[in-house]
């Protein structure tokens, strides 16, 4: 995964109800009624963080007539999160990262 596709899905993930969608569709796939119903926000404003979501890759839109279902790209978030893991901190200890 590139950076800038990372800096978009950080993007992405800066605001609270958009982790909390990902939290929701980490247990499967859910209607766009289910997410609307667990918020206090308006259904142009899901339908805006939804897009958010879907436009950097971490989720994925099926639709069913009038319904919109979605779910976590797992494909996009592995890897999101191999980058995020391969991320390491060296501390300020005495002899931490090397450097004089």
């Amino acid at each position: 995964m590139n950076t800038i596709d990372v800096a978009l899905i950080c993007k992405a993930l800066r605001d609270a109800n958009r982790l909390q969608i990902i939290q929701m569709l980490s247990d499967g796939e859910k209607c766009a009624c289910k997410l609307l119903e667990a918020f206090e926000i308006t259904q142009p404003t899901l339908s805006h963080h939804m897009r958010v979501l879907c436009d950097c890759g971490l989720v994925h839109v099926r639709r069913e007539g009038k319904w919109s279902h979605y779910s976590l790209n797992c494909e996009t978030f592995s890897a999101f999160k191999g980058f995020i893991g391969g991320l390491a901190c060296c501390g300020n200890e005495e002899g931490g990262c090397g450097c004089q």
